[in-house]
């Protein structure tokens, strides 16, 4: 997730990913998120095992920024709000 000028991201793993981006979106809990109104989801995966998500949030958590901006922009170049048409 990226606040609306893109200069600060978030990596996190949750269960159902539409509730997680409405509590972002809600800013229903106090912490990083919401200080730094982060709420466009930009770049997502999808897993069926959680402990496959949370090692691959790990690995993503030690990438650059800039990584983890290239990868991004691999599949969303526009950083657009994927989240946008979800019912939340």
């Amino acid at each position: 997730m990226m606040n609306k000028h893109n200069t600060v991201n978030y990596v996190g793993v949750s269960g159902p990913l539409e509730n997680r981006i409405k509590d972002h979106k809600d800013k229903t809990n106090d912490g990083f998120t919401a200080k730094y109104n982060i709420n466009k989801l930009v770049y997502y995966e999808e897993y069926e095992y959680i402990y496959d998500a949370i090692d691959r949030e790990k690995q993503l958590k030690r990438w650059t920024r800039k990584k983890k901006v290239d990868l991004i922009k691999s599949v969303n170049p526009n950083f657009d709000d994927l989240s946008l048409d979800w019912e939340l």
